[in-house]
């Protein structure tokens, strides 16, 4: 089976990320696309498994196999979490619903840590800028500000909100280069420092719930499992306990 054909075959759940989803987008902006496909489980019997994620087929496209979607979101990637999040969701069928609302599962205080890291590589990229060119990459700024923000009220609420809303324009201001580097420096600065204190006092438990999430990704395994196809034999021989080749 080819990616592309899981993409198109066997996608769950599709959403729209990137400035779009952001609240951010202008008139030149992308149309940022991503998704989650389930690859049917007797594609895992074989020596080559399916692809744990593709890119494309259409132009800005991206789009993880389940299990490697829950992994990353159960270590609280960034990316990961605002995926599921996007309050523009193209699609879902029965089993991407239920991975929508797995999504306080997968949220902890592991978010403090993976959205901090993230941020200090970032704000490196942005010093390193400033000393090569004497400017920041002000497009990589605002959304640095916009990461911040968003994890500060992530662990404050126990809500992850992807949409700036009335930010808006002050976050845009800073994107046209309209603010001084040392205030946008100052802010991010700002941000770290009650993004630490909102840890401390996080509603958000210490760890995601890993087991709920696993039910849930075998289950659907098995589901998959016994969908009609060509290995339905070998298929109700596993799955229903009687191992292969007996009689």
């Amino acid at each position: 089976m080819r990616p592309e054909t899981l993409v198109r075959d066997h996608t769950i759940y599709a959403c729209v990320m990137g400035s779009r989803a952001f609240g951010l987008a202008t008139d030149g902006s992308d149309t940022d696309r991503r998704g989650v496909y389930l690859a049917p489980t007797p594609l895992f019997w074989r020596f080559d498994k399916p692809p744990t994620h593709v890119e494309g087929p259409a132009p800005e496209q991206f789009s993880w196999e389940l299990e490697r979607f829950c992994e990353l979101a159960l270590r609280a990637n960034p990316n990961i979490l605002e995926c599921l999040h996007s309050p523009l969701v193209e699609y879902a069928d029965g089993t991407g619903r239920e991975l929508l609302d797995l999504r306080g599962a997968f949220l902890s205080r592991r978010v403090h840590e993976t959205f901090t890291r993230y941020a200090h590589g970032q704000r490196r990229k942005l010093d390193a800028d400033v000393r090569t060119h004497g400017a920041p990459r002000w497009k990589h700024a605002m959304h640095l500000l916009r990461l911040l923000t968003s994890a500060r009220d992530l662990l404050r609420t126990g809500t992850l909100t992807v949409d700036v809303g009335d930010r808006r324009e002050a976050l845009l201001a800073v994107k046209r280069g309209e603010v001084p580097w040392s205030e946008v420096g100052s802010r991010m600065a700002r941000l770290v420092e009650e993004g630490e204190e909102a840890a401390r006092r996080s509603p958000l438990p210490q760890e995601p719930d890993r087991r709920r999430v696993e039910d849930f990704l075998v289950r659907t395994r098995r589901a998959s499992a016994l969908q009609p196809g060509p290995y339905d034999e070998v298929v109700q021989g596993v799955v229903g306990g009687g191992g292969v080749g007996q009689g």
